[in-house]
Order: structure tokens, then sequence, then C-alpha cells
């Protein structure tokens, strides 16, 4: 079994409230590659402006809508990892355990991880361009010209759900992520590399607000010398381990 300084383990066995953030690292553990990673092929000539931006979506939304078609079947054919099952079986032992994801993929919610607070949306869910009600797929009108279905309710073209660049987190749910954090006992930062706000400020308000720190990447990041403990490493081996460790039962 691996070897994890005491005073980890001893914040985590007496921690009641415990927050979690999750990044592109632990997704691209099952085989996601990351936004930028994914544009190969046909999609390497494109810029991220050319393909997650309202302007991009006026521009061509076939183009864009596309985009997603393609990634959507990627996270479709992957699965959950070890990193994923680890976090789902330690909100089992922690009293209040908020998992907090930048991740579009529902690999959290397929690993068994209750009420995941997704920050940047789900790359499984569609909705209305203009009235922003997620839509159902046997309710999609379709659009032969276009190639874009439209809502069925006000017939504007339907979107990915997800938070493009240049448009605001959902409100409700940062706000709950923020709450969870100001109360934490223990505060993970995992596979992220804490460049991207306001996501990047949740790790930092948890440790400003008494909370003790954690990073688990396989490299140093930007935020690295805010943790008082930084794993390196592959998540999918780091967090069985560290749950084990912790609650070996």
């Amino acid at each position: 079994m691996a070897k994890f300084p005491e005073e980890l383990l001893q914040h985590l066995r007496q921690a009641e409230r415990i927050v979690i953030l999750t990044g592109a690292g632990i997704s691209a553990e099952s085989g996601i590659p990351t936004f930028r990673d994914a544009q190969t092929g046909f999609w390497s000539r494109m810029k991220p402006e050319d393909l997650a931006t309202p302007e991009a979506f006026e521009r061509n939304p076939k183009l864009v809508w596309d985009w997603y078609a393609y990634r959507r079947e990627m996270v479709d054919q992957a699965s959950p990892n070890a990193g994923h099952y680890a976090l789902a079986k330690m909100a089992e032992h922690v009293p209040n355990l908020t998992l907090i994801t930048q991740n579009v993929d529902s690999l959290h919610q397929r690993a068994g991880s209750p009420n995941v607070l997704e920050l940047h949306g789900n790359i499984g869910r569609v909705k209305c361009s203009k009235e922003h009600v997620v839509i159902e797929p046997s309710a999609w009108v379709a659009d032969d010209e276009i190639g874009v279905p439209r809502c069925p309710r006000c017939q504007a073209l339907l979107r990915p759900d997800i938070v493009w660049f240049g448009e605001v987190l959902p409100t409700k749910t940062f706000n709950h992520a923020k709450a969870a954090c100001i109360q934490a006992d223990v505060v993970f930062s995992i596979g992220t590399s804490g460049l991207v706000p306001p996501a990047a400020t949740l790790p930092v308000t948890a440790i400003e607000h008494g909370a003790y720190g954690i990073e688990v990447n396989t490299d140093q990041t930007y935020l690295s010398d805010t943790f008082e403990c930084c794993l390196r490493g592959a998540s999918g081996i780091i967090l069985p381990a560290l749950v084990k460790a912790v609650w070996p039962l």
C-alpha cells in the first residue's frame, strides 16, 4: 500500500466536510482528450473561438453542432476509471462531501458520485439557445436546411448545454460550490491546472477559510504552493490507495 503523510490521513479521518474540485486530468485517464487535444484531423484547423463561443455558434451553428457531436461520441465510449470510483467510495465515508467538476462528461455520476456540481455544463444535454431550457432528444425539431435541430417551444436552434468561452458559470451552481468551500474541513484539487477562473478560485477560498488543502496531479501547477499536501501521480492510482489507507474496511 502507498505511504501517505500521517497528517494527511488524520485530516481526512476527522473531516466532517470535504470539497473536491476535479478537472480534465481525471477524465484524461479514461481516454477523454482535453478540449485542445481533441482537435485532431479536420478539427485541428479550428481555433477554440471557432468552436466554443456564442459568436461561433451564431456564425456557423452546424460546425459547432458537429464538433460537439464528435466529442459526445468520444465521451459515450469512455468509462469511469479507478479515480472516479474512489471518489464515489469516499462519499460513503464522509458526512458531507461536495464534488465539483469542471468536466462535462458525467463520468463522476456514472461512477456513483451523488449530487455532482457541474460548473461547465454537460455534453450529454442540449438546451434551447434562446430560452436556455434543456430539451430532451425526443422533442427536438429537425431543421434539414441548417442541419441543427430546433426548440419545439420557440423554434430557436438547440445548442450543447456547455459553458462556452465568454459565458458566465451557472450562478446557482457556483454559489453552492463557493458556500461548500467556505465551510470545508478539507479541499482536494484533482487533475486541474488552477489556471481557469473562477473555478480555480474555489480551492483557494476553502484554504483561506481554514481547510486543509490537497492537490492530486501528475505535474506541479500554478496553485501547487497553496496546498499543504501535493500528491504527484495519476489520480486513478493515488485516490484508490488513499481511500483504502484512510478507511481500510
